[in-house]
């Protein structure tokens, strides 16, 4: 597995396998655009991909500026093989490098996302409007 810094040209494959995921569907592709993509991985922070044999199989991008966890996905036919959690240790050494305001998510209560968060030692915080469980970490150390 190789991670590298996403990429404009990724973003076909990446808007592929967000729409994939079985847990925290996109119900409404139009809710994340395009212009989303490259707004968070040239603007408001960076991404990263996870390939194996040469295909993308997952991707993190981390939103300095709303200091939020944008997205961290994983194919489903390549999920529970330590891939998110490789993009989600990367994601947060650069986030972490580039300031010290701790960051949040949020994620559908009940789902394997959740216990992959707390697991990774994110410390609930209430619920979203939405009924999603927020989640905060702060820099360690």
């Amino acid at each position: 597995m190789l991670i590298r810094e996403a990429h404009i040209e990724d973003i076909p494959r990446l808007s592929e396998i967000r729409l994939a995921v079985r847990e925290n569907p996109l119900n409404n592709p139009a809710l994340v655009t395009y212009a989303n993509y490259v707004d968070h991985l040239t603007r408001r922070g960076k991404g990263w991909a996870a390939e194996e044999e040469g295909r993308i199989v997952g991707f993190a991008i981390a939103d300095l500026q709303g200091h939020s966890i944008w997205a961290l996905f994983v194919h489903p036919d390549h999920a529970q093989r330590g891939i998110g959690r490789a993009l989600h240790d990367t994601m947060l050494r650069w986030y972490f490098s580039q300031t010290d305001e701790p960051v949040w998510l949020s994620t559908a209560p009940g789902t394997r996302a959740e216990g992959f968060y707390r697991r990774a030692g994110w410390q609930e915080t209430g619920r979203t409007q939405s009924g999603e469980v927020r989640f905060e970490l702060v820099k360690a150390g």
